[in-house]
Formats: structure tokens, C-alpha cells, sequence
């Protein structure tokens, strides 16, 4: 049992899941989702007026059970990790959520890893986007069950979907920002590129998504940084040149293989009168065969600087753009939100200070100063009119005679 509020660490988890490795059965499923909080499954229950999404019995099926209601996101990043380091598994990624013609040998330890879809699709509430997903788990089950395949199943997320208030902040001094919170809860650690012994390549994105053909969303988030189910090998790095490439296979039905890759270069230019590094083009690669390519704008900062940018993508909104430059270009849509990269100058495998790409002079910036001239204008010109007014030069004295204005002055 755990008490209101208890965190589980990472060491914690690992105790809890030891059954899991000494059982006779070591067939383990791992659903892996986006984002989950135990309070969805109140939130989105019928106590709400909703369509309770969860469907299946699995949980009060099994002959036992463990419900965590808070895990530490650190331990949550690394728990593929840890169950890969417990025991000799046999690890299989799930892509197409279809395990019918899955070879599961039941002797051996199988560590089966589903990639859940994102709930955060477009067009698709958060609601239905549960509700699919649990019918996804209970197909895959099933399946299982049908094939007298003994398993023991967890299902999790990389973070959580909802950020609780901390319990200590009326013990700090200092103000508290809960976005500030929420980014230091929900972040993971950067992919890097490594040439021999250092790090030549440094890239992170809170979501790095794309939409080919207007309608097929593939969320990239998890492949490349929680589970780190891409390829890197093709990426090229030298002082003047460097190549980031993301090589996925199977990311969704209907595309075998996608390969993006980011090419920057490290150039000396007399203006300024030092080296900046500049993001050139983005190239997605589809199958082998199908090519697009992207322009790109107003992504650079100095070789001893990362790059960072809220948004960037093929939107006109977005303050980084990645224009088409083909007509292949023009079937994909890209999204990547606080994207920072850099490819020169890693020292420490860690980002350098970053050059944003939002300017000093906001929309919000220019908003205030336009404002602010508009009030002081109209403060000048009322002192300027109290400081014209005059008053008389005489006056009139009740004890003495009347005073005579003529007309004529």
C-alpha cells in the first residue's frame, strides 16, 4: 500500500518489479504511452459524464496486480533500461500492433515493447485517443491469451499528464513558476552523436512530429529519445560539415523505412568577424526512394553556441521555418517544438549556451513601447496645457471700489 503523495524512485520500482523477473513465465509486455497521470483514469470515467475509454478487465482478470499511483519521471525515462539490465530478454519492438504472426518463443524471456499512438493527435480528442489506445492494449492481449503465452503486462508513459502541486513550496523563499515546474518534469536527456570518444552532435525537441500527405500523423518523440529506436550511424561530422541523420524503420503502417536528416555547416564570415553555425536544409527520405527537401530560414547562432526555437516547422507561424523546396517537399508537414541543436563545439556532451531565435524586440515588446509612447504623449501635452493656462493680473476688492473691466481689453 502507498501513501497519499508517496513517489516511487527508481530503486523503489525496481524492487517492486523483481516478481516479474523470478516468475517461470517471463513473457513481459511493456504498453508505452505518451502521457498518463492515475487521475485520467477518474478524470475520463463516467463519474464525469464521459464514455468511461477503459474497457478492459485485464487488471481485475489477473490473478495479481501493482498500481503506482506516482512514479518518479526518472525512473519512467529509464525503465526499458531497467528491465533490459534485469535479465537475458529477448527484445522485440511492436510496430504494427498486430501480433498474430509474432514468433514468441515461451521458453525463452520476451521483453514485447508497444509504442502506443500519442494521445496529442490532431482531430482527435484526448478521450478517443485513450479509448483507442485501450483498445489497441486489449487486441494485443488477447492475441496473447489466445496463444496460451503466459504474460505479465505494465502500462505507463514516458510523463505525466497532469503536474500536481508541490507539497514544500511554502518552505521556499523564492517565487515559483509552475511552467518552470512542468518542462524540468517532463524533459529527457538530448540524442547525441558520438565520433570516437567525443560528442559531435547534440539534438533535442519536447515533440518532433510529422504529417505526410495532410493525413498520416507520425509522432517521432519516443523513437528518438526515450526509447532510442533510431539509427545515427549515417551521420557525418568535421569542423566545417555535419550531418544529422535519423534513419526509422517501420514508423508507421504503410512506410517501411524514413530517414530525416538535418545538414549544417560551420562558416567564417568577415561581417561579423567570427565562425556561425548554420542549420542549411532538412531532408526527409521515404523508402529509399521518395525525396523531399526543405530551405531553411533564420536558423543560425555562433560556433560556440547551440541553437534553440519555441517552434519550428513548415508553418507560416512558426518563427524558424522549413520551406519546401521540391514538390515532394510539399506532401509533408513537419512540427518540432523547442528544437535545440548543435553540431560544433560540444564540450562536456552538453549543450553551450543557446541562441534563440526569438529577437529582443517581441510583438509583446514592440506592443508596450508603442503603448507607453501614445500615454506619454497625452501626459506631455495635458502638462503642457496646465502650464498655459495664466491667470489675472488684478482682482476684485469687496472693501474698496468696484473694479471696472472695459470691454476693450
Amino acid at each position: 500500500a502507498m501513501h497519499e503523495g508517496h513517489v516511487v524512485s527508481a530503486q523503489e520500482l525496481t524492487e517492486f518489479l523483481q516478481p516479474l523477473f523470478t516468475q517461470n513465465s517471463r513473457n513481459l509486455v511493456l504498453f508505452l504511452q505518451d502521457r498518463l497521470s492515475i487521475d485520467d483514469f477518474t478524470y475520463f470515467s463516467e463519474s464525469y459524464g464521459n464514455k468511461n475509454p477503459f474497457q478492459n478487465e485485464i487488471l481485475q482478470s489477473s490473478p495479481s496486480s501493482l498500481v503506482l499511483p506516482a512514479v518518479d519521471c526518472k525512473a519512467t525515462k529509464y525503465l526499458l533500461s531497467i528491465l533490459q539490465e534485469s535479465g537475458d530478454w529477448k527484445l522485440t519492438n511492436v510496430t504494427d500492433l498486430n501480433v498474430s504472426q509474432l514468433e514468441v518463443n515461451a521458453s525463452n524471456p520476451n521483453l514485447l515493447v508497444v509504442q502506443l499512438p500519442p494521445l496529442a493527435s490532431e482531430g482527435i480528442s484526448t478521450l478517443e485517443a485513450i479509448a483507442e489506445n485501450d483498445k489497441i492494449i486489449g487486441r494485443v492481449t488477447m492475441d496473447l491469451q489466445e496463444r496460451g503465452i503466459h504474460f505479465s503486462v505494465i502500462y505507463t508513459a514516458v510523463r505525466p499528464s497532469r503536474i500536481s502541486r508541490r507539497t514544500n513550496v511554502v518552505t521556499e523563499l523564492r517565487r515559483q513558476l509552475m511552467a518552470a515546474e512542468e518542462e524540468d518534469s517532463l524533459s529527457y536527456p538530448p540524442l547525441n552523436v558520438t565520433t570516437g570518444n567525443y560528442t559531435c552532435i547534440l539534438f533535442y525537441a519536447s515533440n518532433f512530429s510529422l504529417k505526410a500527405n495532410r493525413s498520416v500523423l507520425i509522432d517521432l518523440t519516443n523513437a528518438t529519445f526515450v526509447t532510442e529506436n533510431v539509427d545515427v550511424s549515417a551521420s557525418e561530422c568535421s569542423d566545417s560539415n555535419t550531418t544529422l541523420s535519423l534513419k526509422y524503420t517501420k514508423p508507421v503502417n504503410g512506410i517501411s523505412s524514413l530517414e530525416i536528416r538535418f545538414l549544417m555547416t560551420n562558416k567564417f564570415y568577415g561581417g561579423s568577424a567570427r565562425r556561425w553555425s548554420t542549420l542549411d536544409s532538412v531532408e526527409i527520405v521515404q523508402d529509399g526512394e521518395k525525396f523531399a527537401n526543405f530551405s531553411v530560414s533564420d536558423i543560425s547562432a555562433p560556433a560556440e553556441y547551440s541553437f534553440h526555437c519555441q517552434l519550428v516547422g513548415t508553418s507560416n507561424l512558426y518563427p524558424a521555418r522549413l520551406v519546401p523546396s521540391n514538390n515532394e517537399a510539399k506532401n509533408w508537414d513537419i512540427f518540432i517544438s523547442k528544437l535545440q541543436i548543435q553540431g560544433f563545439n560540444i564540450i562536456n556532451n552538453q549543450f553551450s549556451y543557446a541562441s534563440d531565435c526569438t529577437g529582443f524586440f517581441t510583438p509583446g515588446i514592440w506592443m508596450g513601447l508603442v503603448t507607453s509612447i501614445i500615454l506619454l504623449w497625452i501626459l506631455t501635452y495635458g502638462i503642457h496645457m496646465i502650464m498655459q493656462l495664466t491667470t489675472n493680473n488684478r482682482f476684485d476688492d469687496p472693501k474698496g471700489p468696484a473694479l471696472s473691466v472695459p470691454q476693450t481689453e
